[in-house]
């Protein structure tokens, strides 16, 4: 007895819709016998060809060659349309890659004898099945204009000559690869000397420095306070509570610039009141050393009160019957902080703290309201307590060295990410370990 499909078409071939549907969209689908779906295809396509056709002509060649007439063509703006050409073809190729396997998956139902849906049931199933993309596709639409269209320009200026010698309309601008990159890390100027390497080592070095340093001081006196309150021979937990998270409540620019002019080399009270009385008098704002110390010191009074309420909510959540086991061992209190209270600790914040340190790393804030990265180093470009994103900011706004700054600004973007992944990882390494 034959079980052959008596509607099959065994003659359908899905290779020739497929075929169809790249020569034109929507052919696929007539082949198809689909002729509603294909002539919306086949519309959208010739739509887009004729309304954006010379535009993603004019800015494909504008990314190319970034103008040919000096003073009257932008290489600014033909960087610009040329991402926007780019954007718009990856969304055309989305759909274009959709149309064609839609055609396939009918071709080869019409040859297998299956129940092709009509273009009401097709309407009412892409409703029911695709109806969180409906809301969703706008939010991606404007995500790929406002935040993925400026990261691919700053990451197009990274690689071209705009500085404020070369600036368009009056200059053309030129494709340079990986020459500002270079001229970072590799290349070494006359007499040995490059101010572009040298300052990026300082910068970075300091950078670094910064980081471990002030945030380590603010997470360690956040832990030693919240297990000194923790303390069960403590009175007034409430009162000490609240007073040392004050800090935290105070608008963090509105303690900086406090501090700026506490420290201030003539007319703080640190030098004027405080050291005065040792005879002493530091030029906290003049020497970088003494400013990077300065820094350091009032981050560790910024961050340690949230560090310390999230030590303190931790504390609490340990069970006492550990305490009290060790305790019958015959443990010692440092022994309890490294086998019970550290550890839990640790596991409970860890993604937290690691995210504590990256934020540092970008903390442009502090480094710009308390002297706006200086004092002034001689033989770089940059202040003796800037630091990455702060050095951005002077070559954008102040130097305009605009492709410099947007070479730094993907080694920036790279370390970051780098710490995101990291607190990921560690964020789901913790999820299965308590699993």
């Amino acid at each position: 007895m034959s079980t052959a499909n008596p509607t099959a078409k065994h003659n359908h071939n899905p290779r020739t819709a497929i075929i169809l549907s790249i020569l034109l969209a929507g052919l696929g689908q007539l082949y198809n016998r689909r002729y509603i779906k294909g002539s919306i295809f086949i519309l959208l396509e010739i739509s887009f060809i004729l309304t954006l056709g010379e535009f993603l002509n004019y800015g494909i060649w504008g990314i190319l060659t970034l103008g040919t007439l000096q003073g009257v063509d932008h290489s600014i703006f033909l960087l610009i349309y040329g991402l926007i050409s780019i954007i718009l073809i990856a969304f055309a190729i989305v759909l274009y890659v959709a149309n064609v396997k839609d055609a396939k998956k009918d071709a080869i139902r019409l040859r297998n004898g299956e129940k092709i849906p009509t273009f009401k049931e097709a309407v009412k199933n892409i409703w029911d099945v695709g109806f969180p993309y409906f809301f969703v596709t706008p939010g991606l639409i404007m995500l790929a204009f406002i935040v993925v269209l400026p990261l691919l320009f700053t990451v197009g200026l990274a690689f071209t000559d705009y500085s404020q010698s070369n600036q368009p309309p009056r200059n053309l601008l030129n494709w340079v690869g990986f020459e500002n990159f270079g001229r970072l890390f590799f290349e070494t100027g006359g007499a040995g000397n490059n101010i572009w390497q040298d300052t990026f080592i300082s910068v970075f070095t300091w950078t670094i420095v910064w980081t471990l340093v002030a945030t380590t001081l603010q997470i360690a006196l956040g832990l030693f306070l919240a297990l000194i309150v923790n303390d069960p021979r403590i009175k007034f937990k409430r009162l000490i509570r609240t007073i040392l998270i004050l800090p935290w409540a105070v608008p963090a620019f509105v303690t900086i610039l406090v501090f700026a002019a506490m420290f201030n080399d003539r007319f703080g009270s640190i030098n004027t009141d405080i050291l005065a009385i040792f005879n002493l008098s530091i030029p906290w704002l003049q020497d970088p050393f003494y400013t990077k110390i300065a820094l350091i010191m009032i981050q560790t009074w910024l961050g340690f009160p949230f560090v310390f309420a999230l030590f303190t909510g931790i504390l609490q959540s340990i069970s006492k019957d550990w305490y009290e086991a060790a305790d019958v061992d015959g443990a010692s209190r440092m022994q309890k902080f490294r086998s019970i209270t550290l550890p839990h600790v640790l596991f409970a914040t860890a993604p937290l703290l690691i995210m504590q340190y990256a934020g540092n790393f970008n903390n442009f804030n502090i480094i710009y309201l308390f002297n706006e990265g200086g004092p002034a180093v001689r033989g770089q470009n940059a202040g003796g307590t800037d630091i990455l994103i702060s050095w951005v900011y002077d070559l954008t706004f102040e130097l305009n060295q605009y492709s410099m700054a947007a070479a730094i600004t993907i080694i920036l973007g790279l370390i970051v990410t780098g710490f995101a992944v990291f607190q990921f990882r560690r964020t789901r390494a913790f999820k299965e370990e308590e699993i």
